[in-house]
């Protein structure tokens, strides 16, 4: 084989490789900004082993050769789908649940997308893969902005305990909850024989975070409430 085109191919996968680290880098410092488990070194790997899959592909030229006689024909396809597949595992170990808020989410989500770039690069679709980069950093960060800027409903759970002997009357637990701004719903009820206490286990809605705060200086300032916790949900 000619020298010369050996030193092309060579520099060729090279540019393949070097593409994925540049792309999944870029993706995975953004997370890594942001506090997030799977961050630089972990996007980085992904873009790069999902282009080196493809290369085995890509270049099935090299270590299938044809001159047997045989026609033997490979689907490329598959090498993606086993990729994109198996990312899912990977994606799945980011998520995880706490109290009742999800997180990781995003985070799976970039992993994803990582890999799919890395597909791209990996086959030479450097334009697609460039600007599938600049549009996951966007919206990764652009956003985020946006969804700060926006008015959302915040979700918390609330649950309160008052003496048996002074237990809060609904209607009058709801005014309480409307003054400062939430929304009630899934409303349950408990009592506990042992420590002679009621106590109301609910779902509250707000648009503004910091509601919960100004809620919880106003229950820690009642004689009669025993106990209560506030628990925001979320990604």
């Amino acid at each position: 084989m000619d020298r010369l085109f050996i030193d092309q191919l060579l520099i060729d996968q090279l540019l393949h490789l070097l593409g994925a680290v540049l792309a999944g880098g870029l993706i995975g410092l953004e997370r890594s900004y942001h506090g997030r488990p799977a961050g630089f070194r972990t996007h980085t790997l992904v873009c790069m082993a999902s282009s080196l899959l493809m290369l085995v592909s890509l270049y099935q030229h090299q270590w299938f050769p044809s001159g047997t006689g045989d026609v033997v024909r490979i689907d490329p396809t598959r090498m993606a789908q086993g990729i994109m597949t198996g990312i899912g595992f990977l994606g799945a170990g980011v998520i995880f649940k706490e109290g009742l808020s999800v997180r990781g989410l995003t985070t799976a989500a970039s992993i994803w997308i990582t890999a799919a770039i890395g597909v791209l690069i990996g086959i030479g679709l450097y334009f697609a893969a460039g600007t599938a980069t600049l549009l996951t950093l966007g919206v990764l960060g652009l956003f985020r902005r946006i969804e700060m800027l926006m008015p959302t409903n915040r979700f918390a759970q609330l649950v309160i305990r008052f003496r048996r002997d002074a237990v809060v009357e609904e209607p009058a637990l709801r005014a309480l909850l409307r003054e400062h701004g939430f929304s009630m719903a899934n409303l349950a009820y408990r009592l506990d024989a042992d420590d002679q206490a009621f106590e109301y286990r609910m779902m509250l809605r707000t648009v503004k975070a910091d509601n919960l705060r100004l809620l919880s200086t106003t229950l820690l300032g009642r004689a009669d409430v025993l106990e209560f916790r506030i628990s925001p949900t979320g990604d």
